[in-house]
């Protein structure tokens, strides 16, 4: 029984030890895997990163060769640490320690110890890499920004940090990624996918050839170009006009969604951001809270709307049926709506407006009563301020709208919750809340959401989800920036809206925006702005705004223009709109007096009366 117990034991213990060597040696590539990374040099082969063009065929973003040194740290020999410096241009210290965290990060596996060399000191540094056992050159590709606006549209590439590569295992150290802008969106499609090429090493670490004759190297996905729906010059011009100024145009084209210029002022030069002095250089922008490079006023500005709120409250009223165009309003210069409190109004004393004249005129009386009602119509406030409350999201109000792009703000568009939080004993009503009436209450929307109220208006109630990108290598869209967004407004109603907005220009607030041979319909409108200096809130000069399209039939283009500090709408926003639009429709400006002065204008006075170091901090 004992030798029987020792046979089987015997057996079996051999029986494991077989199955082991076996699994090690014909199954498993643990020790295969281990001999690659001493004998095997694993290199990625990028492809070429994907063009960007403008909607005219105007070439964006291209690349040009740069160039990293790579360490392998466990294969470093000795060598003269201080001719290395002197062609990398770093000090012994700065050398030492890349040197260390390439050695942290692995001994084995390859680090960047210098990124994006030019080709001047590729060339130099090439003639002596056999000095420099341990390191080799990898050539790769950086942008080229053919354009020094639209750095907030582009983006820009960078190398890769630790979070990405923990969340994307794609990525290795050293590679490089799209951040902000279309570089970020749309990185798959513009990055391809990277390749491998094995090269073999004798003993002497010496590179002799491909190994196994490149049988299990993988071939570089080219990438994809881009065609943005942007007009590149209009970009451009946009931009001068706002030279000195800061705020945000954005124009949309309202049959198609797509967004044809999206200016934020002050801006920076995207090739600023390409090379080795791209972290300096980011850095001082990322810690200038004043000017703001890095935030984007069309995309992330949330203001009160202000007067163009007004044409919304009216679709909303006329959609209710608490008022019809020709009701009017007598205006005493202002509207009391509680005791002692009122409402003032640049309307003459006595006059009378209906829904025409209270738009054209901006008469804040007109609206404070349309306002309210729509809140207090059957005593049903909460319910009322509900569906006035949905009527809006259904401009793409409160939300992101579902744009391309990687940054935002939704705005805000209170409901009967938030009320109810703010009045406990609910005892609230239209006239509590009337400044709404006048987009200048609790509500928020950002330049883009403006100019998707003037896109929705031009087409008579409905709007595409604006957007950059027109094609991904010339025929390729998501579909659902082809899909048709409804509003919950008749389609009727608009036109008494249109026309308002029409005499706007003919014979109101905008008359500066006239264009010889283009109908214009806009609403202008003056923001009050708050910020707090040294914790104190300060009322600071109004904002400018001015929403528009043209032609009033068949509108080509819709836009929204903000500029911060800039008086009222007339001053500012209304003739940069008017120019950007004479430019887009027409191809070149004839009011050369009025481009002149918006080209020449600036509001640096005003923002030096800012003393505090502190952001904006925009919420009226």
């Amino acid at each position: 029984m004992r030798t029987r117990f020792f046979t089987i034991a015997i057996g079996l213990l051999s029986l494991v030890l077989f199955l082991r060597l076996f699994n090690l040696q014909i199954l498993s590539d643990e020790y295969g895997n281990l001999s690659l990374k001493n004998s095997v040099l694993k290199q990625y082969v990028y492809p070429e990163r994907g063009y960007v063009f403008d909607r005219n065929g105007t070439l964006l973003i291209s690349n040009q060769p740069m160039y990293d040194l790579m360490v392998i740290p466990k294969n470093l020999k000795v060598f003269d640490t201080l001719d290395l410096c002197e062609m990398l241009r770093l000090t012994k210290v700065e050398l030492e320690d890349r040197l260390y965290k390439a050695k942290r990060y692995s001994l084995r596996a390859p680090s960047v110890l210098l990124n994006q060399i030019s080709k001047q000191d590729y060339a130099v540094l090439q003639e002596k890499m056999w000095k420099f056992p341990g390191m080799y050159i990898q050539r790769k590709s950086v942008r080229q920004y053919h354009t020094n606006v639209a750095s907030n549209i582009l983006g820009y590439i960078s190398e890769v940090n630790n979070y990405d590569i923990q969340t994307n295992p794609y990525y290795v150290k050293g590679e490089l990624i799209g951040r902000q802008g279309v570089e970020k969106t749309y990185e798959k499609i513009l990055r391809g996918k990277k390749g491998v090429s094995y090269l073999q090493r004798d003993k002497f670490n010496r590179i002799i050839g491909p190994y196994k004759n490149g049988m299990l190297d993988t071939l570089p996905t080219a990438a994809q170009d881009l065609t943005l729906s942007i007009d590149i010059a209009l970009q451009e011009y946009g931009t001068a006009l706002l030279a000195n100024k800061r705020g945000g145009v954005l124009a949309i084209e309202p049959n198609t969604g797509e967004i044809l210029m999206s200016v934020s002022t002050p801006t920076y030069d995207p090739n600023a951001l390409v090379g080795r002095e791209r972290s300096t250089l980011f850095e001082a922008l990322k810690k200038d809270t004043l000017n703001r490079y890095l935030f984007d006023r069309s995309l992330q500005g949330q203001y009160a709307p202000g007067s163009p709120f007004k044409v919304l409250n009216a679709l909303v009223a006329l959609e209710e049926g608490v008022v019809d165009p020709k009701m009017s309003f007598k205006c005493y210069g202002g509207h009391y709506y509680a005791r002692n409190q009122f409402m003032a109004c640049k309307c003459s004393p006595g006059s009378k407006n209906t829904l025409n004249k209270g738009i054209y005129r901006s008469c804040n009386t007109y609206f404070s009563n349309v306002y309210r009602r729509i809140i207090d119509k059957d005593n049903a406030v909460e319910e009322n301020i509900n569906n006035w409350h949905n009527h809006l999201r259904s401009f793409g109000l409160g939300n992101y709208l579902g744009y391309d792009h990687p940054v935002g703000q939704p705005g805000y568009v209170p409901n009967a919750n938030f009320y109810n939080l703010w009045y406990p004993n609910q005892r609230w009503r239209g006239a509590t809340i009337v400044s709404n009436a006048i987009g200048q209450g609790e509500i928020l929307m950002t330049p883009i959401q403006l100019a998707n109220v003037a896109t929705t208006i031009a087409n008579r109630g409905y709007f595409f989800t604006p957007h950059f990108v027109r094609g991904v290598q010339g025929d390729f869209i998501d579909p659902k920036y082809k899909t048709k967004r409804t509003t919950t407004i008749s389609k009727e109603h608009f036109t008494h809206v249109v026309e308002g907005m029409a005499d706007v220009v003919r014979r109101g607030t905008a008359r500066v925006a006239a264009i010889p041979g283009i109908e214009v319909c806009g609403k202008t409108g003056t923001i009050e702005n708050f910020t707090k200096i040294d914790g104190v809130r300060t009322q600071l000069t109004d904002h400018s705004v001015f929403i528009a399209f043209a032609p009033k039939d068949n509108p080509k283009i819709a836009l929204a223009v903000i500029v911060e500090n800039g008086y009222w709408g007339g001053r500012w926003a209304a003739p940069i709109a008017s120019l950007v639009i004479e430019k887009y429709l027409k191809g070149t400006v004839k009011r050369k007096w009025l481009e002149q002065r918006m080209l020449n204008g600036s509001l640096e006075a005003e923002y030096a009366k800012v003393t505090s170091n502190k952001p904006f901090e925009i919420n009226e």
